[in-house]
């Protein structure tokens, strides 16, 4: 595994992105990281990542992770990240590789469930564990024969295993801010000189008042709205017939 594409693509004078040129942490981590970053570039979509051998392994979910077994998402796995791009939430410029808005989405750690993980990767079925903020329990990365198989890019289906933590609810949707700063896309491109507007378009709409928010605000703030009745005005009687 190598980071010689990663690098060949991105010019490190101009975008923010860690270059892994010994910034990240050398020491062995007690568990192995695990991140999807939200990204709001030329399309919406999550990338998912999974520390091993020394990179993050990398695969872009376009419409983003869901934790629905009966649903199966393309990942388009794509070239190995530096780990210290884990923490990387900002904006990249327009104009460079993947420029746009990056959201930690969620973050955490994994375990392996295939006994070897090498061969399961070559075999294109590992199973594992997260232990993220949002994202928990059993999954399984399992590569297809069909679209990208001819660009060098091949294609897989993340799916999550049937388990206490599987739901039929969008999570995407539910649960929209960062795990690393409880902000939207369009707060983050607007802290870092983004372009507000277009990050705006990968956050749920302002219909969905309180998005993002804890279920207790959530309630809070329905109980404030349904408290508040509107007043009715008396008609007065004319006192001239």
């Amino acid at each position: 595994m190598t980071l010689k594409e990663y690098r060949k693509k991105r010019d490190f004078k101009v975008t923010p992105e860690p270059s892994g040129d010994g910034g990240g942490d050398k020491g062995k981590a007690a568990r192995l990281i695990y991140v999807v970053q939200k990204h709001r570039a030329t399309q919406l979509h999550y990338d998912f990542r999974l520390e091993w051998n020394g990179t993050l392994l990398s695969w872009a979910v376009p419409k983003g992770p869901s934790v629905d077994p009966s649903v199966k998402r393309l990942a388009m796995q794509v070239e190995d990240h530096p780990i210290d791009y884990a923490n990387f939430e900002g904006v990249i410029p327009e104009g460079e590789y993947g420029g746009g808005t990056v959201m930690v989405w969620d973050k955490g750690s994994w375990e392996p469930e295939s006994p070897d993980v090498d061969a399961a990767l070559k075999k294109g079925d590992l199973k594992f564990v997260l232990h993220g903020s949002k994202l928990k329990g059993s999954w399984v990365l399992v590569r297809t024969r069909g679209f990208g198989s001819s660009s060098g890019r091949s294609s897989w289906l993340l799916i999550k295993h049937r388990d206490q933590f599987a739901s039929d609810r969008d999570i995407a949707a539910d649960e929209p801010r960062s795990a690393l700063t409880n902000r939207l896309l369009a707060d983050i491109a607007r802290d870092e000189g983004g372009d507000a507007e277009k990050a705006a378009t990968g956050d749920p709409s302002a219909k969905k008042a309180g998005t993002g928010l804890p279920a207790a605000e959530k309630a809070a703030s329905s109980g404030a709205r349904k408290s508040k009745k509107p007043a009715v005005r008396k008609r007065q009687r004319s006192s001239s017939r």
